[in-house]
């Protein structure tokens, strides 16, 4: 079981073997067992196995795949299934993630299609939901992130559900140094945390994390996790320095 808050990396395609070794002899001698929170890395597929050995010594880090094919094999080229992540032994399948959807072309179908899918192999989703600066403009962030979670959730049981993590990423926000405030984090993560209720009820939907990301750095990391209703952080850039990481993780 994850405990609140969980920290995320998501390290998108940074981060070679090398790196990342060097990444976790600093890291790790900064950041000793966390008893009262739970980490999470998403190294790229290539650098997994690096990542998985570094912790072998650290079980209570979770380490992730940033995507999934919406098949379990077949010819395919490039890609990787809900099965080579969990025998590779990953515990956590990003969703949905804005670059996913925005640059890959990754329609809220294929997201309901890899939840589950990850639910069927026994992987925990965190499935990402976010709006544009458009969507923003135009007042419709709450219907946006509410029809990205419905159809991330739509083959889902309530037990499935009660075991995914979730992350707000406002898409205006990701790399652009423009950081939505506590308040406005608050309020979105309000919205989905009422859907969730109305779902699979209050219990259920209280034990699922919701994350925020989108230009997170060792400065408002505090602030973001005292706002109400926000259970962690997924964070991109300042996630690939060791020492910035290791701030935003003890913050």
């Amino acid at each position: 079981m994850h405990l609140k808050p969980v920290i995320a990396a998501n390290w998108k395609l940074n981060h070679t073997p090398t790196d990342a070794k060097a990444f976790f002899q600093r890291f790790l001698a900064q950041v000793p067992k966390l008893n009262e929170r739970t980490l999470v890395f998403f190294p790229s597929a290539i650098t997994l196995t690096t990542v998985m050995d570094a912790l072998r010594d650290r079980p209570e880090v979770w380490v992730g795949v940033q995507n999934v094919h919406t098949e379990v094999q077949g010819a395919f080229t490039g890609e990787n299934s809900v099965l080579m992540a969990r025998d590779v032994g990953a515990r956590v399948v990003l969703v949905g993630h804005s670059e996913r959807r925005h640059v890959f072309g990754e329609t809220d179908a294929m997201t309901t299609r890899k939840m589950a899918l990850i639910a069927q192999g026994r992987l925990t989703p965190m499935l990402c939901v976010g709006e544009t600066l458009e969507e923003r403009e135009a007042g419709r962030t709450a219907e946006v992130v509410e029809r990205q979670l419905s159809a991330g959730l739509a083959e889902l049981d309530d037990v499935q559900v009660g075991a995914i993590m979730l992350a707000y990423e406002p898409v205006w926000a990701i790399g652009t140094g423009r950081t939505a405030t506590p308040d406005d984090a608050s309020e979105i993560h309000g919205v989905l945390r009422r859907a969730l209720v109305s779902r699979v009820g209050e219990k259920a939907a209280a034990g699922i994390p919701i994350l925020y990301g989108g230009s997170v750095n060792r400065g408002n990391a505090s602030q973001l996790l005292a706002a109400p209703d926000v259970d962690g952080l997924l964070v991109g850039g300042a996630s690939l320095d060791a020492d910035s990481w290791a701030s935003i993780v003890r913050a």
